[in-house]
Formats: C-alpha cells, structure tokens, sequence
C-alpha cells in the first residue's frame, strides 16, 4: 500500500473506489511544467532567506528538471495512487534524490500550489488566445480593404434592410473581435497576481519572501489575503466568462457564413478547405467547420454554467469540490483556440460572390429609408415620411417594380415634395455614400476605420 503524505494520522488506508474517485492525475497531468516551474521558484527562493541549504535547493531543482525531461519524453511513471501532478512530481523527486526531496513542500501547501499552477497556466493561454485574435482581426481588415467598394445588403430580422459597404460588415466583426481582445487582456491582469505562500489558507510560519518568487515567475504583484488566495476561482470564473462570450460571436459570424454560404444567399466560397460532402447526396457542399464552431460554442457556456455552480455554496477557505475547476477550465482554453484556429485559416480561403450581392440588392425596396429621408429634408416630419414612403413601397411592388424603375411622375402621385434629384439618393451609391455620420457606412467613413484598425493592429504588435 502506497504510504500518503497525511498517514500519521490516520490508521486505516483510502478504499480503493474512493482513492480512483478522488484522483485528478488523467486531467491535471497537463499542468506539469507549471508545477515544475513554481517548485523551481519556490525551492531558489527557500535557498535564498535560509530555509534550505543552497546545495539542497540546487539538488532539488536539478531533480525537477530531471522530471520534467521524463514527463515530456512520455516515460515518467505517473501513478494513480499519488491522486495528483503535485504528489507524482514530489514522490517522483524523493525516489531520484532522497529524503531531501521532501523539503520542497516546506512553506506551502497544495491549496497554494495548485492556484499558482492554474494561474501560470491560464496566462500562456491568454497570451495565445490574444494572440489569435490579433491574427483574425488582422485578415478581417485585410478582407475589408480588398474587398472595398462591394456592397451588399444589411440585414435586419433577417430582412433586407438597408445597403452598406461589405467593408463596414467586415469591420464590425473586427469591433466585436476587438472587444474580445481587451476583456482578455482585462481578465490576464488578475491571473497575474502570484499565490504561492498563502500555505493552507493561513500562510506559514516559515520566512519567506513571496516577492522574491513572484519576481522569478514574473508576477507584478502578490495575493494580498492568504484566506481569499486559496479560496478564489474568480479568476477561472472570469476567462471562461469571457471566452464564453468570445464564442458568441464566433458563433454569430459563424452563422452568417453557414447561411452566405447556401445558394438562397450565395454570399460566399468557403473553399473545399473547410467544407465537406455528403455521404448520399453528391451535390452538396457542406460548411461543417462553421457549424462546429457554432456548436462548440455550448461546450463553452457549459463550462461556465459548471464553474459557476461549482464555486456557488462553497465555505472558506478550501474544498475538495474545487478539484472539479480544472476540466472546465482546460475544455474552455482548448475549444477557443482550436476555434479560432480554424476561423484564422478559414478566412483565407474565403471568396466573396459579388454578383449575387448585387442581385439582392436589386430586389426588396432596399433603398426605401432613403426616400423617407429625402421628403424629411425637403421639410416634411419624419413619421409622415415614412407613411408616405410606405404607399410608394406598396404601389411597387403591386406594380412589379423598383424604386429606382419608378417615373418622377408616380413618385409626384403621393407627394407633390419629390423632385428630379430624389434619384441621386435612392440609388445604391446615393444610399451608401450619404450615410456620413460617424461609424456610418460612406465610403470616406470606412477608408477611415481601415485605417483606425490598421493603427491598432500595429500598436498590438508592439505590445508584443
């Protein structure tokens, strides 16, 4: 029988249905060099204020290095016994050094490590996650400055509403793209913030110096209250929130490719890339990488939903439910990124059908806000406007024709208002390229925004 590390007080060993049900080591194996990083730190920084002796330290962190070549090899020894990567690690350093190896646990406790372990992790992933986005938001501009001029229609209920450059369509999933960004880099600066020495929850009686360990992790600051430190998943709780949310509009504009993409729309050519076939129809053209993001996007929320539960009746400071943080934790981070992996490489292999936008465009009055607009500007008040523009729009389509295809003479039959140079407005030109206000989809204001986005893709890129 494996002896565990609190079996001095205890007389009989864990049954083994409850040993198989408590372990965490198949999930939290992958928090290894983490594990190893801070135990590095923590064994330079004992060394360092007199704890352990300088050569013990150097013996300890030689042995973790020794461990953590074994794990990335594939030939360490995991064992379910041991529960945990913490206790794998630490009894793995005792069989390669001796007792010695034991020393690297003075001062802390799991309930401190395995914070520090999750927030060292979660930072490599927000890096990467930002990182990603930097990626697309940047393809989403260079999609939007060659594709300049295209016009298609801007859809409201699902109805053809109004025209507006593909540019701008384009730019507003970089606005949702970049908001994304900064909660991310929001949220990294509370993962930031260094647990290690928080012991149990009421610190230790050992002499440590805890900036002297976040320094060597790269920790700007440390947790300021040792009960609160052992106890907070706020930090978990708040990147798969905002992944979560990230993956709502992932979702969103995964949506709108998988309806571009049907002939009813016929908006765009994902590629053969990241579509698929049918195994029975062979016509079809399937946007399954789309759908899939789409889809994982509830793995996501569930991961949140399960957090959130976890964390919702918990006393202070530690408990045993915490172990279950991990699982949603890591699906989160993987689902992100592997979405937005297959979005970054989808968007370059994307086309854009020109014709069959401007074929909607044709169809549906899409130029009818303008008339209303024309007949405020000449003095009439907006809502007889828009009932007058109304009976128009009715009188066209009983008529089987465009707004553009009606004589000045039948405009005049509803308002005497209407002059030669309504046309200039209700063309798609005259609709787009009025649209001026700021954020509006005239041309001039989208040139702009490429460039706004352009300035904040290269300041990105300085940031690192």
């Amino acid at each position: 029988m494996i002896k565990k590390p609190w079996a001095g007080r205890f007389k009989k060993g864990t049954h083994k249905v409850a040993e198989k049900f408590s372990a965490s080591i198949d999930f939290d194996r992958r928090l290894y060099k983490e594990d190893i990083e801070g135990s590095v730190a923590h064994a330079g920084m004992m060394a360092a204020n007199g704890i352990i002796p300088e050569k013990e330290a150097e013996k300890i962190i030689k042995g973790l290095r020794q461990i953590e070549k074994e794990i990335d090899s594939g030939k360490f020894p995991f064992r379910e016994e041991y529960e945990d990567i913490h206790l794998n690690i630490e009894k793995r350093l005792i069989e390669k050094i001796g007792e010695v190896g034991g020393k690297i646990h003075t001062g802390r406790s799991r309930n401190d490590q395995i914070a520090l372990d999750m927030r060292l992790y979660l930072r490599k992933e927000i890096e990467e996650i930002v990182e990603l986005l930097g990626l697309i938001s940047e393809r989403l501009v260079d999609l939007a400055e060659k594709n300049f001029g295209t016009v298609l229609p801007l859809y409201t209920h699902l109805q053809r509403g109004q025209p507006v450059l593909l540019s701008h369509h384009l730019l507003a999933l970089f606005e949702m793209l970049r908001r994304d960004r900064e909660r991310y880099i929001d949220c990294f600066g509370r993962v930031n913030v260094m647990p290690l020495g928080a012991g149990a929850g009421a610190g230790t009686t050992f002499p440590i110096d805890r900036e002297h360990t976040a320094s060597a992790l790269g920790f700007p600051e440390v947790t300021r209250n040792s009960i609160d430190t052992v106890s907070d998943r706020d930090f978990i709780i708040e990147f798969i929130s905002v992944s979560a949310n990230l993956m709502t509009h992932l979702s969103r504009i995964s949506e709108e490719l998988v309806l571009w993409s049907t002939k009813e729309f016929d908006f765009v050519d994902l590629g053969d890339e990241f579509t698929t076939g049918s195994s029975i129809m062979p016509q079809k053209r399937n946007p399954d990488m789309a759908e899939l993001i789409r889809g994982k996007t509830g793995r996501v929320y569930g991961d949140l939903v399960a957090i959130l539960t976890i964390m919702k009746g918990l006393p202070f400071s530690y408990n045993r439910d915490m172990q279950e943080d991990k699982e949603p934790m890591f699906d989160a981070a993987d689902t992100v990124k592997s979405c937005l992996a297959v979005l970054h490489e989808m968007l370059h292999t994307i086309e854009f059908k020109r014709e069959s936008m401007e074929k909607a465009l044709g169809e549906g009055f899409i130029t009818a806000t303008d008339i209303a607009d024309y007949l405020t500007r000449k003095g009439m008040p907006f809502r007889k406007a828009h009932e007058v523009t109304g009976k128009i729009v009715g009188y066209a389509e009983e008529k089987g024709r465009e707004l553009v295809n009606l004589h000045i003479s039948e405009y005049k039959m509803f308002s005497r208002t209407f002059d030669e140079d309504l046309f200039d407005y209700i063309t798609l030109e005259g609709s787009v390229g009025n649209r001026k206000s700021f954020g509006g989809t005239a041309g001039e204001n989208v040139l702009g925004m490429i460039e706004t986005a352009k300035k904040d893709i290269s300041s990105w890129k300085k940031e690192g």
